[in-house]
């Protein structure tokens, strides 16, 4: 095997990947964003929000927490359970991030996409996912995690500027989609393991206060998506209107 060979190529595949190529703007914006639609719709396929899980643990670990472990269900469902005080502000906080997470990422990797930055994110997502597999205790789950992994280095690998833009892209979407659909389902939930029925424990502001803070947060980040996206998504929902 030809180890400098592959060596010289992970190099340039590294130094291409800060290189902030961008792509050209067009169809494949409305494509990813399609595809992201359709995928939100189908139930197995938006359960896969592992974002949502991933942002308790990364804020847990911010404020001080210990990440103890990760699992994901067969029906694409997760927990993460993190070790600290059981109050306080780094269980507040630790608990609040898991909805807004995926359209803080969605929004993130949109900017990403569009700036030129979409391997970089691709590493990023590798990290994670490798940092994810330490904490994994479920077979099922170091599987999940595994399938990410090989599908996000093979797209870093392989794909060309624009195809891994339009991945990004649509990975990102459909994590802000799939974040509106979230908050929907615990607005309707009368589930008291939600995360804001723990806050509303946690905190002095009551459980429809933090579903609040949630759609404000959501939604912040849903306009700054929309309005990276508008001037493609804009143009070709006025030529399908007739305008």
């Amino acid at each position: 095997m030809d180890w400098s060979g592959i060596a010289a190529q992970l190099g340039a595949h590294l130094r291409a990947s800060v290189a902030g190529v961008r792509p050209g703007e067009g169809w494949w914006i409305v494509v990813a964003v399609a595809a992201a639609l359709v995928a939100v719709v189908v139930r197995p396929v938006w359960r896969w929000t592992i974002v949502h899980e991933l942002g308790h643990a990364v804020v847990g670990l911010l404020s001080g927490r210990k990440w103890q472990r990760f699992v994901v269900h067969p029906d694409m469902s997760g927990e993460v359970s993190t070790l600290g005080r059981p109050t306080g502000i780094g269980r507040v906080l630790t608990t609040a991030a898991g909805y807004p997470a995926p359209a803080v990422v969605g929004a993130v990797g949109i900017w990403a996409a569009l700036a030129g930055w979409g391997p970089l994110v691709l590493l990023a997502l590798a990290v994670m996912a490798l940092g994810a597999l330490v904490r994994a205790r479920s077979a099922f789950t170091v599987l999940a995690l595994l399938v990410v992994l090989a599908g996000d280095l093979a797209a870093w690998w392989f794909g060309d500027v624009q195809l891994v833009a339009a991945l990004v892209c649509g990975v990102s979407a459909f994590l802000m989609l799939g974040a509106w659909r979230q908050l929907l389902n615990v607005a309707r939930s009368d589930d008291p393991g939600q995360d804001p029925v723990v806050l509303a424990m946690l905190t002095r502001l009551p459980r429809g206060g933090w579903v609040a803070v949630f759609v404000l947060v959501v939604g912040a980040f849903s306009w700054w998506a929309l309005m990276m996206l508008w001037p493609v998504l804009g143009g070709w929902l006025g030529l399908f209107s007739g305008r």
